[in-house]
């Protein structure tokens, strides 16, 4: 049904409850070393887990729809648009 549980250390995304509610037709997720990125049906991303480790996306969450692709670093997530662009 495309929800998500996670278990595990709290600081290295173990505990999705802070975005659970946005977690739904999840499509695909990527990790870092300590945190999580969702790609959503709807072509947005929801990102939790440690902030030094991409787990905190509020700076560009605004950019981050109509996203194709996601990919992950050990520290960092970068999206490709679907118009070509990308949001580091």
């Amino acid at each position: 049904d495309g929800s998500v549980v996670t278990w595990g250390n709290r600081h290295s995304g173990g505990d999705c409850s802070e975005v659970q509610d946005r977690l739904r037709s999840v499509k695909q997720i990527l990790a870092t070393k300590c945190a999580f990125a969702a790609v959503l049906g709807n072509g947005s991303v929801v990102t939790w887990g440690n902030p030094e480790y991409g787990g905190d996306s509020s700076k560009v969450q605004d950019q981050l729809k109509g996203v194709r692709q996601v990919l992950a670093a050990s520290y960092a997530f970068a999206a490709i648009l679907a118009d070509g662009s990308l949001v580091t």
